[in-house]
C-alpha cells in the first residue's frame, strides 16, 4: 500500500484527541512509507495530518479546487498541491492516486467522500479498502444505523463488512492492508433474488 487518502475535518472538533490522533496517523503514514493524499487544506484537521507527514519527511499529495484556493484555504507548504477545477474532479483525482481510504472525523464533506468511495467499491468500480478511524467513538452512530440499514434490508451484510473500523491508527493501517474485497458478481446475483 503506497498510498493512502484521508477524508477529515476542515475544523479541529471539541476534543483535542482528535487533533492527536490525526498527526499520529500523519507520523505513521510517513515512518511506513505510505504517502498521504488529502484535499489540500490549511485549515483543521487536514492541516494537522499534512503537517504531521511533512514532519517526518512523508509524502503528501493535496487536491484542491480552485474556488477554495481562492478562498485563502490551500496549504501553501506542500511540495505537491493540485488544483483542479470542481469538487467532481478533486474526488476522481483522490481516488485515482490512493491506494485506500480513511475518513477522520468530520462533518457532510467527510461523510460524503467516504460514502462516495465505498459505493463505488459496493458496486465494483474500485477494490480498494475503506476505514473509519472511530476517534472517542465519533462514529458510533453512523455504525449503527450501517448495522440499522443491514437490519432493514437496506444493505447487504457483506457490504455493511467493507467499511473496517478502528480506534486506533497502526489497527486501521494493518486492517486496510490485509482487506480483501467481496465478489462483488455474486453479492449482486444476491440481491436480486
Amino acid at each position: 500500500m503506497k498510498t493512502i487518502c484521508v477524508f477529515c475535518g476542515s475544523k479541529h472538533g471539541d476534543l483535542p484527541k482528535y487533533t492527536a490522533v490525526a498527526r499520529e496517523l500523519g507520523r505513521i503514514l510517513a515512518q511506513n512509507d505510505v504517502g498521504l493524499v488529502y484535499g489540500g487544506g490549511s485549515v483543521g484537521l487536514m492541516t494537522e495530518i499534512a503537517d504531521a507527514v511533512l514532519e517526518d519527511d512523508g509524502h503528501v499529495v493535496g487536491v484542491i479546487p480552485q474556488a477554495l484556493v481562492d478562498m485563502e484555504v490551500a496549504h501553501l507548504g506542500l511540495p505537491d498541491l493540485r488544483i483542479v477545477h470542481s469538487m467532481h474532479e478533486r474526488k476522481a483525482l483522490m481516488a485515482e492516486l490512493s491506494d485506500g481510504f480513511i475518513a477522520m472525523p468530520g462533518g457532510f464533506g467527510t461523510l460524503e467522500e467516504l460514502f462516495e468511495v465505498i459505493t463505488w467499491g459496493q458496486l465494483g468500480f474500485h477494490h480498494k479498502p475503506c476505514g473509519v478511524l472511530n476517534v472517542e467513538g465519533y462514529y458510533d452512530g453512523l455504525l449503527s444505523f450501517l448495522d440499522g440499514a443491514v437490519e432493514h434490508g437496506f444493505l447487504n451484510p457483506v457490504h455493511r463488512q467493507m467499511l473496517l473500523v478502528s480506534n486506533e491508527p497502526n489497527d486501521l493501517l494493518e486492517q486496510l492492508r490485509a482487506y480483501e474485497p467481496p465478489s462483488i458478481e455474486k453479492v449482486l446475483k444476491e440481491d436480486e433474488l
